[in-house]
């Protein structure tokens, strides 16, 4: 299969390189933008308490590329002196490879992300990511904090979920929040209902953002380990939610 394919990585970084973790933080990104192939890409921060926390977590740091194709993407993870030092440096470190077969919204003025893949019907039965960014308004970044936490603690405990994790450019004003689910149908169950679709209509009623951006991908050649949670576990068939007991082979349909 052809065309654009993003990167997703998620660092934990070790307690005692964390000094180091802040200065890789703040010029990783000149690096970065001489990667072959590359044509977008974010540094980004975290927040505590499972990255979506309000105070930044001295730890927990990603990266959002985009890339021309797999082979260049493929390239940067196996070659790349920023990710290279990233690996040294940490305690735990994940990275996804993702092909977007939707997308809507924009980043930094910019759509860096053209559909590359179509779902298949299969798909309603394997692991499905998702991508949301916003640059929140000033004026009412109180009134979007005071919706958010309700959402967040939902999205921990969703069914589905197996992995949730909270990042952004600048505290406060502009976040974003990767997820990957057991299934589409989990998704959408997650999306449309509870604390998460009271936060959105607000959001909307509201006008909280300046921009945003919401993309779904279809997840593959996963690497490293997340939460304790090996990553080529998180999109095997037998995927499963860390908050869900896992089925006997006789209840499934």
């Amino acid at each position: 299969m052809s065309g654009a394919v993003a990167v997703i990585v998620l660092i934990d970084i070790l307690p005692q390189s964390r000094l180091w973790g802040f200065w890789h933080f703040l010029f990783c990104r000149f690096a970065l933008g001489r990667e072959a192939g590359i044509t977008f890409f974010k540094v980004l921060g975290s927040g505590e308490n499972a990255g979506f926390g309000l105070r930044p977590s001295p730890s927990h740091q990603g990266l959002f590329c985009t890339f021309v194709d797999d082979a260049a993407a493929t390239d940067f993870i196996a070659h790349s002196k920023v990710l290279s030092a990233y690996r040294q440096h940490a305690r735990e470190f994940f990275c996804v490879k993702l092909r977007a077969f939707s997308s809507r919204g924009s980043w930094a003025n910019q759509a860096p992300l053209t559909i590359s893949a179509s779902l298949p019907s299969a798909a309603l039965m394997m692991p499905v990511a998702v991508l949301t960014r916003a640059s929140i308004r000033p004026l009412v970044a109180a009134k979007f904090w005071r919706r958010a936490p309700p959402a967040e603690l939902s999205l921990q405990h969703a069914h589905g979920c197996l992995l949730a994790a909270g990042l952004g450019e600048a505290p406060l004003l502009r976040q974003a929040t990767f997820t990957i689910w057991e299934s589409v149908a989990a998704m959408d169950a997650y999306a449309r209902t509870g604390a998460h679709l009271d936060a959105i209509r607000a959001a909307h009623a509201g006008n909280f953002f300046s921009e945003s951006m919401f993309t779904r991908f279809i997840p593959y050649d996963a690497l490293g380990v997340w939460k304790s949670q090996p990553a080529e576990l998180m999109l095997s068939s037998q995927a499963q939610s860390p908050t869900r007991p896992q089925k006997q082979p006789d209840a499934e349909a």
